[in-house]
Parts: C-alpha cells; sequence; structure tokens
C-alpha cells in the first residue's frame, strides 16, 4: 500500500486532535500514513511546492508518487488508508455528496478554521 504523508497544522488545536486521532489509528494498525508538522518546513512541504500559508488553508496529503491531495480529496486519500473511515469515504465520494462536501469545506470549514488560526497567531505576537 502506498505511504501518504499528512501535511497538519501543529498550532491549531483543532487540526491536531484530529491528526492525532489518525496518528493513534495508523500506529496501533501499522498503517502506511506518515504526519508532517508545517511548523517544521519539512521535505513534504517543500516537495509540494507550498509556503507554510497555503498548506494552513487547506488539509494536504502527499503520496510518495507524488500526488498532491488537497481538502476533501485529502480527507479521502486519509480515510481509504484508515479501515474505521472507508466507509465515510465511500459515502463522501459520491458525486452529488462529493460536491457538497467540498463546499462546505472549502467555503466554509477551511476558510473559519485558517481564519481562527491567524487571529490566534496574531494574539501570541
Amino acid at each position: 500500500m502506498e505511504k501518504i504523508t499528512i501535511l497538519y497544522n501543529d498550532e491549531c488545536p483543532v487540526c491536531s486532535l484530529e491528526i492525532d486521532h489518525y496518528r493513534g489509528l495508523s500506529s496501533k494498525l501499522d498503517l502506511p500514513l506518515e504526519f508532517e508538522k508545517i511548523s517544521d518546513q519539512g521535505a513534504t512541504l517543500l516537495a509540494s511546492n507550498l509556503t507554510s500559508d497555503d498548506a494552513k488553508k487547506r488539509l494536504h496529503a502527499r503520496a510518495e508518487n507524488g500526488s498532491l491531495y488537497i481538502g476533501v480529496d485529502a480527507f479521502l486519500a486519509i480515510w481509504e488508508k484508515l479501515p474505521y473511515y472507508r466507509w465515510l469515504g465511500r459515502i463522501i465520494a459520491l458525486p452529488g455528496i462529493y460536491s457538497i462536501a467540498n463546499l462546505v469545506y472549502d467555503k466554509g470549514l477551511a476558510p473559519i478554521l485558517y481564519r481562527w488560526d491567524r487571529r490566534r497567531q496574531k494574539h501570541k505576537q
């Protein structure tokens, strides 16, 4: 099974909570998932030609073959590796649901999390 590396915003409590859950399942089940903190400016981030700020705007996952999955597609790529989430991925991938999921994520959830992160970072300074 091809390995996928997940780029995640380790400074976002919501993002970290979800990724920690995936990491726990991956470790327990020995799944081909790796996790890279955006703040580390690591190899996957650089190979994907993303800035840290770009990577924080949406979830990103990169396959060993170089394919980059963004947003809902990243979730689908991750859930395909997680036995307890495959069913959810199959449902979300259905044509009508997929369009709605993209709309909700791209226009709602992702921008809200991104703005919240920027506000938190501004208050830290």
